[in-house]
């Protein structure tokens, strides 16, 4: 009996020494992080722990708050052990500039595909340009103009037909836009193995459904801050689903958010490659044909596997939905708006001053004429300060002591900044937060200074691939639209800001006092000739 005892008081206390000595490895660990970056200002709170920033991000006020506390502090805060936020010109050159060697960090993994890495999720810089040069000539300005000139506004003339045809479904703009996006980017990427037809048919629009469920910011943050926890319980399956499901554990119900586009992408892929493996030719100079030319078996070094190519297809269609979408959607509400009806005005007067030459058979203006046209730059230009689709910081670390804007920063520490407060700076941007498209159109000087601070598409060799594409769809979208249309808000909604989804946050126009997320109804009035 007594050996018992004295066998677990040993225990006992083993386990209380192996607790004290873990607290006491994870305090040191903290204050030695504390105090590497002692040296940077910032809330202590944030300083001692990740968790006070990652409160922000599940109330949804990450940005918003990053950018409080760069008015408070400098352009240099620390908001976290081990992360450090910049708000600079400078820091912006050195951090994402060509050839600064900043790397991704491990946040974006929680966009992998299929368990597989992508352009978007590769940390390293060879990685990402070995892949990126598979890529490039087919999002190239040339090739965008070849693809727009039948296809993009092939969807252009779709979209003008749902306004008439079905009037209620198209003047909600936060879907009948999603729809437009889609249907531009699944042809784009597999051309007939996989382009949908949301906007003259409705069985494809069920796709971006889990896309309109608010609770998807809930499982960003949960994949992002408990990856493993959120892998685990989203892989269970049958009587374990429902146990997780009836418990309320799920972060989001299930079908999650875009499983319907990531199984449209994977169907797509199998088509296509299935319809290649038996020797069928496709037609046309789409994505997915240029990954399979990069592809060769498993066992070959330097080709890409099937579910390679699926994850960066998939990628490219997930990325190439809600931005484009989103922007369009804030552009047109911000138009429509009646402070704004000023801005719609002039706009209209330079698209319906647009000569025949300057539209193809159908009446839908060319990519080259939209190109050109300087009011509808300077709207479009403002609409992605104000409303940039992705605002919020972009993470990066390197692996070996650097320093930034003059200040040291350790090896691995996580470094970041955000579209959103540069396109606020209120010494480059007079009244940063209304929306004036002639501030673009301004003194030369002032124009090239804002220029160095837009940064809607990042910069340096990450910059967003699909740019030109994107800008492409707007153009000729809006040109279409304001040709034919003018729009105003919804009778009532006049203080109602549309909120759109990002990550773990609801971004809005918080000049308005009422926010509707996922929701936008325009109306659109027709002239009537004679």
């Amino acid at each position: 009996m007594l050996d018992l005892l004295t066998l677990e008081t040993t225990w006992v206390t083993l386990l209380k020494t192996l607790l004290l000595l873990g607290f006491i490895l994870i305090s040191c660990h903290a204050i030695t992080n504390y105090l590497l970056l002692s040296h940077i200002p910032g809330p202590t709170l944030y300083a001692l722990t990740k968790w006070r920033l990652a409160f922000d991000d599940y109330a949804g006020t990450r940005t918003r708050t990053i950018h409080a506390l760069h008015q408070i502090y400098s352009p240099i805060v620390r908001i976290g052990p081990n992360e450090i936020s910049f708000s600079s010109l400078s820091a912006l050159k050195t951090i994402y500039g060509a050839g600064s060697g900043f790397e991704r960090t491990s946040f974006y993994r929680m966009f992998d595909v299929y368990g597989e890495q992508n352009l978007f999720t590769f940390a390293s810089v060879k990685a990402h340009s070995e892949r990126k040069k598979l890529l490039a000539s087919s999002y190239s300005k040339s090739s965008i103009l070849k693809f727009s000139t039948q296809a993009v506004s092939q969807k252009v003339c779709e979209f003008m037909e749902l306004l008439e045809r079905e009037p209620e479904v198209g003047s909600e703009i936060f879907g009948s836009l999603h729809y437009y996006a889609l249907d531009n980017i699944t042809d784009f990427l597999y051309g007939r193995f996989g382009k949908t037809e949301a906007l003259p048919e409705d069985v494809d629009r069920r796709m971006i459904g889990d896309i309109l469920d608010p609770r998807r910011r809930k499982l960003a943050w949960f994949a992002c801050h408990l990856p493993r926890y959120t892998k685990f319980l989203l892989s269970k399956t049958g009587w374990a689903e429902k146990v997780v499901s009836t418990l309320g554990l799920l972060p989001q119900a299930k079908p999650t958010v875009y499983t319907g586009i990531r199984n449209h992408a994977l169907k797509s892929w199998l088509y296509f490659s299935r319809s290649s493996e038996k020797g069928e030719k496709p037609s046309g100079n789409t994505i997915v044909e240029k990954l399979w030319e990069s592809h060769v078996s498993q066992t070959e070094r330097g080709g890409l596997t099937d579910m390679e190519i699926a994850s960066e297809a998939a990628d490219h269609l997930l990325a190439g939905v809600d931005t484009t979408s989103d922007t369009l959607m804030f552009l047109i509400w911000a138009l429509s708006l009646p402070e704004n009806f000023q801005y719609q005005e002039k706009l209209i007067l330079e698209v319906r001053a647009m000569s025949v030459s300057d539209l193809d058979d159908r009446g839908i203006p060319t990519t080259e004429a939209t190109d050109k046209l300087e009011y509808l730059d300077a709207v479009l230009k403002e609409t992605l300060r104000l409303y940039a689709p992705l605002p919020a910081s972009e993470p990066r670390s390197l692996p070996v002591e650097s320093f930034v804007d003059g200040v040291k920063v350790p090896a691995k520490t996580i470094v970041s900044m955000n579209p959103y407060t540069l396109h606020r700076n209120l010494d480059v941007f007079r009244d940063p937060l209304v929306f004036n498209p002639e501030r673009w159109l301004g003194d030369p000087k002032e124009v090239a200074e804002m220029k160095k601070w837009f940064w809607a598409f990042s910069s340096g060799g990450r910059m967003c691939i699909g740019i030109h594409l994107a800008m492409v769809e707007m153009t000729i979208l809006t040109a279409a639209i304001y040709r034919k249309y003018r729009t105003k808000v919804k009778k009532g909604t006049e203080d109602v800001s549309p909120g759109i989804t990002s990550r773990f946050e609801v971004f809005y126009d918080e000049t308005k006092p009422r926010v509707k997320e996922h929701e936008c109804c325009i109306d659109f009035m027709e002239e009537r000739k004679g």
